[in-house]
């Protein structure tokens, strides 16, 4: 009997090899990994439509929305037939975490394992569906860990070898000339965020997929922008099929993932110091990884208000599945009164890379911005005169190389966005859904970050180093940002699309009408590059406490 015939693929689980790639040999026989399988939720929570939920606790969502346990023994039972471990199990996040060999996952979900030689790398891969036995049809709606290629990529933009290729042919006086670029709190003044806050009372939970951070680094770095009291150390959540904090040693290493973390860390602690920051280190960069890191934020006792994600990648490269998995967990964080600030993407409209061999020329927006439970944040490239912004214009550098944004391909247009006039879709043209990003920030190289990771400073004139920039920079603003607001209002901002949207008139915003990021041009109101635009922290405020009369 074929599998087709006693078997049925899961709905979205089709994958093809990267292009360019090609099987390089079988996967160890006695190789043991772990594999995640998410299971239906005992019922759908009610639909959120123009307005933000009435936020609920966890307990109460969990009891109403987890998974059925007789779902959870279905699998847990298939699983043990075919010889595979149940590690752990959880009706809250609705997931059986399996471990075993390639032969065994193979024979229990038909697929074909093989290993896969990249010019990213070698990945293990399958070509197809993943196919599970029909009782089990409606119950699992995702297998995640079986391919481990990496899905998501940091959102951070540094041109080292542009600055290293520039110091090298002008000498010093190219390194003059170099940008001083910005720490987040002078930022944090050019855009008159509140004062009188500090975000104290608020937990920041911020998703990694790579790299870590030293405490001591950290709190050097706060004393030297004038931070005090320092902002509270940041603790590492432990989870099941979580990393862990491996900061590395090489700052010049562009695949040093601890420039994101960095990034994340001193830009939230600068711009809201009393929030209690939580960072929470996938194993890899994943969609498996990537998935328990978020359910491990949303579900985590330290119960964070604020979730900041500085990682994705195209939509197009994204699983249906995966989506939907994904997608599933920031309504969920939405119902709990946690808002989700996204980077939009360093790439343009295209999000790729304009050497990427996987890009098609098209335009794509970078996922998991394009969800509509997503606060997308774009970037911005700003000119500063004393105490203020003289210039402020979209972030692009040139080709394939400046702030993501557009119009989903999944995703159809909440109501939020029905009267801000989201375009159809571009090259090629598709039809008007969710449109990215929604807000924006100072994202651009020139006007970039003041970090400081693994001793190096960025930026370092006499190395020819530039500031740190990219739409990873403006996530962790925007929810610094929000935690000073939440604290400022006294409780949770939540799903706070609507309320933004609502006030995007009131001053609340710098409308950014100036520059493109491809297949986009900004424009009076909101627009593909930049959103709403950048932010008047004061004026947001206060037009978030007369929206909530």
């Amino acid at each position: 009997m074929t599998p087709q015939s006693r078997f049925v693929p899961v709905p979205g689980s089709d994958k093809q090899p990267l292009k360019g790639a090609q099987p390089s040999g079988d996967v160890p026989a006695d190789q043991r990994f772990e594999v995640s399988v998410r299971v239906r939720r005992r019922s759908h929570p009610p639909a959120i439509e123009g307005g933000a939920p009435v936020p609920i606790s966890r307990a109460v969502f969990n009891e109403s929305y987890g998974a059925d346990a007789r779902d959870l023994r279905a699998v847990e039972d298939f699983a043990r037939r075919h010889g595979l471990t149940v590690e752990h199990s959880s009706a809250d996040q609705h997931t059986v975490v399996l471990s075993g060999t390639a032969p065994q996952f193979a024979d229990a979900f038909k697929v074909d394992l093989k290993l896969y030689s990249h010019p990213g790398g070698v990945y293990r891969g399958r070509s197809g569906p993943i196919y599970v036995p029909e009782e089990l049809s409606g119950i699992v709606t995702g297998v995640f860990g079986l391919d481990d290629r990496p899905f998501a990529r940091p959102h951070f933009s540094l041109r080292l070898q542009a600055g290293l290729e520039a110091a090298a042919e002008a000498g010093a006086a190219a390194a003059a000339a170099f940008p001083a670029g910005f720490p987040a709190n002078r930022i944090a003044q050019l855009y008159d965020f509140p004062t009188g806050v500090t975000g104290k009372g608020q937990t920041v939970g911020i998703i990694e997929l790579g790299g870590g951070f030293r405490q001591s680094e950290l709190d050097q770095y706060f004393r030297s922008i004038g931070i005090h009291p320092l902002p509270p150390p940041v603790q590492v959540a432990s989870f099941a099929l979580g990393g862990a904090n491996q900061p590395g040693t090489d700052p010049l290493d562009p695949d040093n993932a601890d420039i994101e973390v960095m990034l994340d860390l001193e830009v939230i602690g600068a711009v809201a110091p009393g929030a209690q920051m939580v960072a929470y280190f996938g194993r890899d960069a994943s969609d498996m990884s990537f998935l328990a890191a978020l359910s491990a934020a949303i579900d985590d006792p330290n119960q964070p208000a604020i979730i900041s994600i500085s990682w994705g990648g195209p939509e197009s490269t994204a699983s249906g599945q995966f989506q939907n998995a994904f997608h599933q967990l920031l309504e969920k964080a939405s119902h709990l009164g946690i808002t989700v600030c996204v980077a939009s993407g360093d790439n343009g409209s295209a999000d790729f890379r304009a050497e990427d061999p996987d890009w098609d020329g098209g335009a794509h927006v970078d996922f998991p911005a394009s969800s509509p439970f997503a606060l997308a944040c774009g970037g911005t490239r700003l000119t500063a005169q004393g105490n203020h912004i003289a210039k402020e214009v979209v972030w692009n550098e040139g080709k394939n190389d400046g702030t993501g944004g557009g119009v989903s391909r999944v995703f159809d247009l909440p109501d939020y966005q029905k009267a801000a006039g989201v375009p159809a879709a571009q090259n090629p043209p598709g039809p008007i859904k969710r449109g990215v990003p929604d807000v924006s920030g100072n994202g651009a190289v020139g006007s970039g970050y003041v970090v400081l990771c693994d001793g190096q400073r960025f930026p370092d004139r006499s190395k020819g180093l530039p500031p740190v920039g990219g739409t990873s920079a403006v996530a962790p603003l925007w929810a610094g940002l929000i935690a000073l607001i939440n604290e400022a209002l006294g409780k949770r901002s939540g799903f706070i699309h609507p309320k933004l949207y609502q006030v995007a008139h009131s001053g609340a915003f710098r409308d950014i009408t100036s520059g493109s990021n491809g297949d986009y041009a900004a424009r009076a109101g909101w627009d593909p590059c930049t959103g709403l635009g950048s932010p008047n922290g004061k004026m947001l405020l206060a037009a978030m406490k007369q929206a909530a009369h």
